[in-house]
């Protein structure tokens, strides 16, 4: 195979951050994958001096390891890391010659002080855009600590392995030999898993902040940015920065921005974030909110974070439709994301629920890799634009069922059906499936505030106009609230509004 130029251009121009030589040890067979894996690192090794390719035997075949000269690395890639994955080979190389990765040094000393032996496997799709945070994440444990390995394998490539571990969500990691979790993590996440977390006694001992914002998506961002701006002491708290928009692929609807992709995004708004003194704590997750002397806000850990005023800015998650089966199969045929999980189910019969434009951007998608697509919405017509609409019509393996109630998703290990009713006539249809894409909806993240604020019938927190709630000193922004409309635009926005909203009420108090 041949690398695109504009890719080898790109690479070139990364390679001359290599430090220190490397090599490449290649284990291939006959096959055309094989050689493809070694046309690829073939061509590695010619664009710089200081990569050299070697012959060997590695678990798994083909693929590659990338390796000091005098000793491994423990990094592997298994199948091409081509698509979201070629940075995430790209970022290896360079810091397994030595260049130090850019994470913060509390987390190195974590990273380095982990004695056990820990052999990751990562499965992934190329198409999954949350699969490279986790890739990546994994590598630089193995780059800083030599009893930390960790194994890419391309689904595609491995589908007999894939298919044996019933695997049908990405990205899904194994430590040594067990499932260890699914679904985008981040390096403090995976330590928090491993019992290396934060001291809770280092959070307690922080002096209180003038704004605390809890959540890391594109409201607690933006309100973290603008309260920074006007120059008070600012904490951010989250489990992870992003948001719900590290799940969206394609965004067309920034302004001033024809397009871009939910993790370049939200990556882009985290180096904003990170340009001002703003106390950034992720890895965390706040379950209550008392207001005493100061807002205080307790995590999960134990500890407990003071501040004069808190923004919360939680978002949302995808809607669940409650019936039997949803949770006994999730990532277990039930999957949410597409985009990540959709070459999964390559060749196979999968339903998409929902007919709104997620719904419908979905089954669009998936009719390009799946055998059949079969759209189930509860309302008589469909929701999504009707741009969406006639593309969907016009293909050729997709059927679309209206006014229609899903009774249950069935199965023994992995779903094998979907049973639904029809509203109007109560017939029952059953359908085999071995995937089902729910896509109905967002649900607030509120439920750990335990009516500590005023909430609408749907767990929304109700705000004014200055994104203050109910309790004074306690602002809301984004998808949380009941703003009346979900977007990314607007959650940024209110974001803004909440601080200035915080800091005004700084002044007058």
């Amino acid at each position: 195979m041949a690398l695109d130029k504009d890719i080898k251009d790109q690479l070139i121009s990364y390679l001359d951050y290599i430090e220190q030589p490397v090599v490449l040890r290649v284990s291939v067979a006959s096959d055309e994958l094989s050689s493809n894996v070694l046309s690829f690192v073939e061509e590695i090794v010619e664009l710089s001096e200081k990569i050299s390719i070697e012959k060997t035997k590695l678990e798994r075949t083909p693929s590659f390891a990338i390796d000091k000269q005098d000793q491994p690395s423990g990094i592997v890639f298994a199948g091409l890391p081509l698509g979201h994955e070629f940075t995430s080979f790209v970022m290896a190389l360079v810091q397994v010659s030595g260049r130090k990765p850019k994470i913060e040094d509390k987390l190195i000393e974590q990273i380095m002080k982990t004695n056990k032996r820990l052999d990751f496997t990562s499965y992934v799709s190329l198409s999954c855009h949350n699969c490279p945070d986790v890739v990546q994440a994994l590598n630089i444990m193995a780059v800083l600590n030599p009893n930390i390995s960790h194994t890419m394998v391309e689904g595609g490539s491995f589908k007999d392995e894939v298919e044996a571990k019933k695997i049908m969500s990405v990205p899904t990691v194994y430590l040594n030999g067990e499932n260890f979790g699914s679904g985008r993590m981040t390096i403090e996440q995976i330590l928090g898993k491993l019992g290396e977390s934060v001291d809770s006694s280092e959070l307690d001992a922080k002096a209180p902040y003038d704004v605390l914002v809890i959540g890391g998506g594109p409201a607690g961002s933006a309100a973290a940015i603008y309260a920074a701006r006007k120059g008070i002491s600012t904490g951010i708290l989250a489990e992870s920065l992003g948001g719900q928009v590290m799940e969206t692929l394609g965004i067309e609807n920034i302004i001033g921005t024809k397009y871009t992709e939910g993790p370049k995004f939200m990556a882009a708004v985290e180096a904003h974030v990170r340009e001002y003194p703003v106390d950034v704590m992720t890895a965390q997750r706040a379950v209550k909110i008392n207001k005493k002397e100061f807002v205080e806000v307790s995590l999960s850990s134990g500890a407990t974070l003071k501040s004069k005023t808190v923004v919360v800015a939680t978002g949302a998650r995808w809607r669940s439709i409650g019936v039997p089966g949803e949770a006994e199969f999730k990532n277990k045929g039930i999957a949410y994301c597409p985009h990540c999980d959709g070459p999964l189910f390559a060749g196979k019969d999968v339903a998409v629920i929902g007919g709104g434009n997620s719904g419908i951007e979905a089954a669009i998608d998936l009719a390009g890799i799946v055998n059949h697509v079969t759209v189930i919405e509860l309302s008589p017509e469909l929701k999504a634009d009707k741009v969406l609409q006639e593309r969907l019509y016009s293909l050729g393996n997709v059927a679309v069922v209206t006014n229609a109630q899903v009774k249950e998703i069935a199965g023994t290990i992995k779903v094998e059906s979907l049973a639904y009713i029809d509203r109007n006539s109560s017939v029952e249809t059953s359908i085999n499936v071995q995937g089902v894409f729910i896509l109905i909806g967002l649900v607030p993240n509120t439920e750990w505030l335990n009516e500590t604020v005023e909430l609408t019938k749907t767990g929304e927190i109700i705000v004014d106009k200055h994104g203050a709630t109910s309790l004074s000193g306690v602002f809301a922004a984004g998808d949380c609230t009941d703003s009346a409309y979900k977007q990314i635009i607007i959650s940024m926005g209110s974001g803004a509004t909440a601080a200035l909203g915080a800091f005004d009420f700084l002044i007058r108090n």
